[in-house]
This record gives structure tokens, C-alpha cells and sequence, in this order.
């Protein structure tokens, strides 16, 4: 079974007031139907008791394998309603990606946002990211090496600012490769 965020994650991930942890959120980015519960978790470095919980809340509802799902089923509606005086979320051109995800992309924001953030206040900081992101050669280790960066954001720039970079990063890392 593989995990699916819902209308209600959806939701939550585009609300300004966080209500969910970092690596909670980080869990309903990366659920995407492709991956399963011990790939999540092990993305996040979690316990299974969180995803349980994303799943009881009715953030995350278990799916069959697309190869093994021949008919298509209708969309399973949100466990609880959206809100009609709930507007949402504005969107900003930024917020699209429409480019290819690959490594060199990721790697290239990532150096970037390193830049801005580190280069001034720590720079000894800032060249160990620099060098470890040119060293990460595949997408475990460069999700490794920016789950470390990510902490490092929260605690200079807040939990929001750490969620938007994580967003973006979910957008630009490329979808894993079953060898």
C-alpha cells in the first residue's frame, strides 16, 4: 500500500498557521501514491506512530500500487470538508514548476539558498554545505544533506520559512528510480 495526502492535507499545507510539525508536514509533502510507509519514514527519519496519526486525522489515506490498480476508482472525497469561509491559499508565479527535476537543479537552489542564508552569518557553515552538496551524488544523499540544511533554517528563519523551503524542494528533487 502507498500513501496519498488528501483534500485536507492539501489544505493544511497551504494554511499560513501551522498546526503540524515540521517532519508531519515534510510526511504530507513527500506522500505523493508512489511511495510506501517505510519509504516515507525513512525520508523523514520518523516513527510510524506520526504516520499512523497523519493517516487517523485524515491527512493520509492508503492506495493500491498504480500497476496494481486496473480500474480506476473514483477519488476518495476528504474525510472532513473544506471550509467555505476558508479561502485559499493565494497563488504566487513562484509556486510553479514546470521544469525537469534533476539533481543539478536541486543542487544549483540548494547551493543558492545556502548562499543567502549562510554565507554572511556562518561562513564555515555555508562552505561545509557547499562542499557536501557537491559531493551528494545521488537523491538519498542530497535529501540527507538538505534535511540538515533544513534544520539549520528552522532555527535561524522559523518552521515556516523551513516548510517553504521544504515545498520547493519536493518540487525540484527528482521522483526516485526503482533499479
Amino acid at each position: 500500500m502507498y500513501l496519498q495526502k488528501t483534500d485536507q492535507a492539501v489544505l493544511e499545507l497551504a494554511r499560513r498557521d501551522r498546526k503540524l510539525l515540521l517532519k508531519e508536514r515534510a510526511l504530507l509533502l513527500l506522500a505523493d501514491g508512489q511511495k510506501s510507509d517505510t519509504e516515507l519514514l525513512a525520508m523523514v527519519q520518523a516513527e510510524a506512530p506520526m504516520l499512523q496519526s497523519l493517516v487517523a486525522q485524515g491527512f493520509l489515506v492508503r492506495r493500491l500500487p498504480a500497476a496494481t490498480n486496473r480500474t480506476p476508482s473514483p477519488p476518495t472525497p476528504s474525510p472532513t470538508p473544506l471550509a467555505a469561509d476558508t479561502p485559499p491559499a493565494p497563488r504566487v508565479a513562484a509556486d510553479t514548476f514546470d521544469g525537469k527535476r534533476s539533481l543539478a537543479t536541486t543542487r544549483m537552489f540548494l547551493f543558492d539558498l545556502t548562499e543567502r542564508m549562510f554565507s554572511r552569518r556562518d561562513p564555515a557553515l555555508a562552505q561545509a554545505f557547499r562542499d557536501r552538496f557537491r559531493e551528494a551524488r545521488d537523491r538519498a544523499s542530497m535529501v540527507a544533506v538538505s534535511r540538515e540544511l533544513l534544520q539549520h533554517i528552522e532555527e535561524q528563519a522559523g518552521a515556516s520559512r523551513a516548510d517553504e523551503i521544504s515545498a520547493r524542494l519536493a518540487m525540484l528533487l527528482p521522483d526516485e528510480v526503482s533499479a
